[in-house]
């Protein structure tokens, strides 16, 4: 049963990863996505440094939540560390992925937070995304991936990262997160969506602030509230 799990999880990563691809958050080997088997305590993610036209579902790569590595001659993506830590500390998601996506990451390098200033952004974030603190230099020194994971986990200390399935890790680019690798590519890519709305927004505005609160409570619980009513029953 373990095996047929992890067989499919590995399909599930690579389609991800391509998926990063084919909606243009990636280019040459940048970004990664994974998932986890929660049973095993396996995460799956792609190799390090591998070009997207030459990976397949036997070359993902397998590691503990201990950062070993399990049946596999790669090496995992360097971006690895980051990942377990916040499978460690969102202990019920099952995918993660970042990317350097265009948009996103300039507002990443600009340190700053995106706003809410729509009802996009408002159907599938729960209030604004943030963007961490810049890593400091001892962050660096202890280990610069693992660290990442922990500005990441720290900045979501008063945010449920339930509802606020994204960040922006300042200097760096974002990473976001799901049920399964499928639903943390969706994510990022309505992230990238709404960095680049946001940056028009600017220009047109730039003192647009956030929507007000009855608006964005509107939106974003008919989507995902306990009476959500968007979508057809059984596909909210």
């Amino acid at each position: 049963m373990r095996d047929k799990r992890i067989r499919k999880l590995k399909e599930d990563v690579y389609r991800a990863n391509f998926e990063l691809v084919e909606k243009n958050l990636v280019i040459y080997s940048f970004g990664n996505a994974s998932g986890i088997d929660r049973e095993s305590g396996i995460v799956v993610i792609k190799p390090s440094g591998v070009d997207y036209r030459e990976i397949a579902p036997d070359n993902m790569v397998l590691v503990t939540l201990d950062g070993e590595v399990v049946e596999s001659e790669l090496n995992p993506s360097s971006d690895t560390k980051t990942h377990i830590e916040l499978y460690k500390a969102f202990s019920d998601i099952g995918g993660v992925v970042h990317t350097h996506s265009l948009h996103a990451t300039a507002w990443a390098q600009a340190k700053l937070p995106l706003f809410c200033l729509g009802t996009t952004h408002a159907d599938y974030f729960y209030g604004e995304i943030p963007c961490t603190d810049v890593i400091s230099d001892e962050q660096i020194a202890r280990g610069y991936e693992k660290e990442t994971g922990t500005l990441i986990v720290d900045t979501f200390k008063n945010i449920d990262y339930h509802t606020m399935k994204g960040v922006l890790v300042a200097c760096h680019g974002p990473f976001t997160w799901g049920d399964d690798p499928q639903d943390a590519v969706f994510m990022s890519d309505m992230l990238e969506e709404i960095a680049r709305m946001n940056f028009m927004s600017a220009l047109l505005n730039p003192e647009a602030k956030n929507i007000k609160r009855t608006l964005h409570d509107k939106h974003y619980l008919r989507k995902h509230g306990e009476n959500a009513y968007y979508g057809q029953k059984g596909n909210a």
